[in-house]
């Protein structure tokens, strides 16, 4: 098998990294996927060398993960979340708000939250929007190249970002 081929399959290590990774992102709710993978290679003792593996290694990991242990929670849990981020949606519809993460991509799990890209000529524009409105939001701890702000709030007694 040549060079490049194998550098593509899952090796036994990336496997065992991505499920690793999946449990703390089901389990003890760590959000960042690079964290994740870093923290599980560190506690199987595997080397800072070792390749990780990628995101959808992970998030198909992390399937596996919300059906073997999760069966019924599960699916209640991203009903739950799904018809909130709807609401959400709703309510931000003149910002043509774009549902992305865990909740779209059907891995959220207990400690999933709610997010949300919209487009505004800036953060000022949302905030006043939810300022006249009555709804009470907060600046999240978030630095990104593509958002200008991110903001909370709660919608059915769930976390979103936007």
């Amino acid at each position: 098998m040549p060079r490049h081929d194998r550098l593509r399959q899952p090796s036994a290590s990336r496997a065992r990294i991505a499920s690793a990774a999946a449990r703390l992102i089901a389990e003890e709710g760590v959000a960042d996927f690079g964290l994740a993978k870093r923290k599980a290679a560190r506690q199987l003792g595997l080397s800072g060398s070792v390749p990780l593996p990628d995101n959808a290694e992970v998030e198909a990991a992390l399937r596996v993960h919300h059906e073997l242990y999760q069966g019924e929670e599960h699916p209640e849990r991203l009903r739950h979340l799904r018809s909130a981020a709807l609401e959400a949606m709703e309510l931000l519809h003149d910002f043509h708000p774009y549902l992305t993460g865990p909740v779209l991509e059907g891995v959220a799990g207990r400690y999933a939250g709610i997010d949300l890209l919209l487009f505004a000529e800036s953060a000022k524009e949302v905030e006043i929007y939810l300022l006249n409105r009555g709804i009470f939001f907060e600046h999240a701890d978030f630095s990104s190249e593509r958002a200008e702000a991110v903001l909370q709030l709660l919608v059915n007694d769930e976390e979103v970002k936007l």
